[in-house]
């Protein structure tokens, strides 16, 4: 028990209650109680976020997504593998990939997971889970049906505006006006409306945004800024623009 508390209550604050913390207690056999997270030296229902709230709840919506096309690829597990090596180290990736492997049994609401994310996590951190979620989709080559109706539920459970979710989409779905979607503008519009949609997603998207979630979040956030500063100089070049 006391390694499955360290890797499962290790870093977390809000989900430590509700449907997440209802899930991880199923992992490990009991549901999470008042002395669980004591020993786990955190209060279930502190409202600050953590790191790991925001590495767990990524777990959980990857999961969904991974088996809305009743296939748990290879391609798929090694995608976040990537992700929490890169960002976290190789022993803490151990952990997580422990802890997934775990979740990919379990079943759970989406609906009830999602209320909870929308509750404790700030906009620009669910934006972050988006662009994550979409990256996984494409682990394989390709974009399957099943997962992107599961991302665009998951994209309206947690609130993201139909504008936002079209733009990161086009992110990882490209088509001849994907640049204008991930600025969320229309094609027709003016040189200087170019350059204001800029300014606003530069902003949006900053990855200082997600600064409280530690330095490892904020480097996988820049990827996210650096699509938009590509989609900004593919108009420019488009339009002869300065």
């Amino acid at each position: 028990m006391a390694n499955w508390n360290k890797v499962i209550f290790g870093g977390l604050g809000w989900a430590l209650g509700g449907p997440i913390g209802g899930v991880l207690g199923l992992i490990i056999g009991s549901v999470v109680d008042h002395e669980s997270t004591q020993r786990a030296g955190i209060q279930a229902g502190q409202s600050t976020t953590q790191p790991g709230d925001f590495s767990v709840a990524l777990l959980i919506l990857c999961g969904a997504v991974m088996k809305s096309d009743n296939k748990i690829l290879k391609s798929e597990l090694d995608f976040v593998k990537e992700f929490f090596v890169k960002q976290f180290g190789v022993a803490a990736a151990h952990d997580k990939m422990l802890l997934f492997r775990e979740i990919l049994k379990q079943e759970y609401s989406l609906s009830e997971v999602c209320g909870q994310i929308k509750y404790n996590l700030d906009y620009p951190s669910k934006l972050q889970l988006m662009h994550l979620l979409f990256g996984l989709a494409g682990a394989d080559g390709e974009f399957h049906k099943n997962e992107i109706e599961t991302i665009y539920a998951i994209s309206s459970f947690l609130g993201i505006t139909d504008k936002d979710y079209i733009s990161i989409k086009a992110m990882f779905i490209k088509d001849t006006t994907s640049a204008y979607k991930i600025l969320e503008i229309e094609p027709t519009v003016t040189n200087e409306d170019v350059k204001k949609a800029y300014r606003q997603m530069a902003v949006k998207y900053h990855p200082d945004k997600v600064y409280h979630l530690g330095p490892e979040i904020q480097g996988s956030a820049q990827e996210k800024f650096k699509m938009i500063n590509e989609a900004y100089d593919q108009i420019k070049k488009e339009r002869g623009m300065n």
